[in-house]
C-alpha cells in the first residue's frame, strides 16, 4: 500500500492550491489597486467603523488595532472589532470597505443572524475534526480499518461544512457594509462601485476556500470510500 498523498487523485489537491494562489493574488491585487484612491471626504476605516457602530447603539463593541495587512476581524466573543494598522489611519477605498465590511459582521451578530451562528456553534467540532481526521485515516491505514477511515472522512467533513457555512456570512456582511457606505453618504458615486468590486475580490478568497476543501474532501472519499467492497 503506497502512501495516498503520492496517488493520482493529488491532481485535486493541486487544483484546489492554484485557485486559492489565484484568489489570494487577487485579493492582493485588488487591495493593492484601492488602497491607492482615496475616499473624496477623506474618511479613514476608523471614522466608518465608529460611525457604524454609533448609529446602531452597540456601545459595548470596542474597536482595537492589529498588525499587519488584511489582517481585519470581528471577534463575538470579546466583542471587539480588529482593524490593522492601514484600515485605521488610511483614508482610502481599500481601508473604508473592509472596516465597513467588519462591522458588518457586527450587525450580523447583533440581528442573530443565523449562518452566523451555526458558524460560531460549529467551530468546536471544526477544530476537533481538524485536528484528529488525518490522524484517524491514517491509523485505519494501518490497521486495516474502514471504520476509521470512514471516521477520518467524517470529521474532514466538518471543516468542509464550517467552509460553506462561512459564505453567506461574509456575503451578507458585504451587502451590510455597502448598503452603509451608501446610504450614508460616506463613499460618492463611483466609490461605491470601487468598494464592491474590492469585497467581491475578498468574497472570492472564501469559494476558493470551500472549492478546495471540497476537492479535498472528494479525494478522500475517492481513495477511501468503501474501501471493503472494492477490495472484494
Amino acid at each position: 500500500m503506497y502512501p495516498f498523498y503520492f496517488d493520482r487523485t493529488y491532481f485535486l489537491v493541486l487544483i484546489g492550491i492554484v485557485i486559492s494562489m489565484l484568489a489570494q493574488a487577487n485579493i492582493q491585487k485588488k487591495f493593492s489597486k484601492y488602497e491607492q484612491v482615496k475616499t473624496q471626504k477623506n474618511i479613514t476605516g476608523l471614522e466608518v467603523a465608529q460611525y457604524i457602530l454609533r448609529t446602531n447603539n452597540y456601545n459595548d463593541i470596542k474597536i482595537k488595532k492589529v498588525g499587519g495587512s488584511l489582517s481585519d476581524y470581528f471577534n463575538p466573543i470579546s466583542k471587539e472589532v480588529a482593524l490593522s494598522d492601514t484600515s485605521l489611519t488610511d483614508t482610502s477605498i481599500a481601508s473604508v470597505a473592509v472596516a465597513a465590511h467588519e462591522c458588518g459582521h457586527v450587525i450580523q451578530y447583533k440581528e442573530g443572524f443565523i449562518p452566523l451562528k451555526i458558524k460560531s456553534f460549529i467551530v468546536p467540532a471544526v477544530n476537533f475534526g481538524s485536528s484528529l481526521s488525518m490522524p484517524a485515516i491514517f491509523l485505519g491505514l494501518l490497521l486495516s480499518s474502514q471504520r476509521l477511515l470512514n471516521l477520518g472522512i467524517i470529521l474532514f467533513s466538518f471543516m468542509l461544512i464550517f467552509q460553506l457555512v462561512t459564505l453567506p456570512v461574509e456575503f451578507d456582511a458585504s451587502r451590510r457594509a455597502l448598503n452603509v457606505l451608501e446610504d450614508s453618504g460616506m463613499l460618492v458615486g463611483i466609490e461605491n462601485d470601487f468598494a464592491k468590486d474590492m469585497l467581491k475580490s475578498a468574497a472570492l478568497t472564501y469559494v476558493a476556500a470551500a472549492l478546495a476543501t471540497a476537492l479535498q474532501f472528494l479525494r478522500l472519499l475517492l481513495l477511501f470510500g468503501n474501501r471493503d467492497r472494492r477490495d472484494d
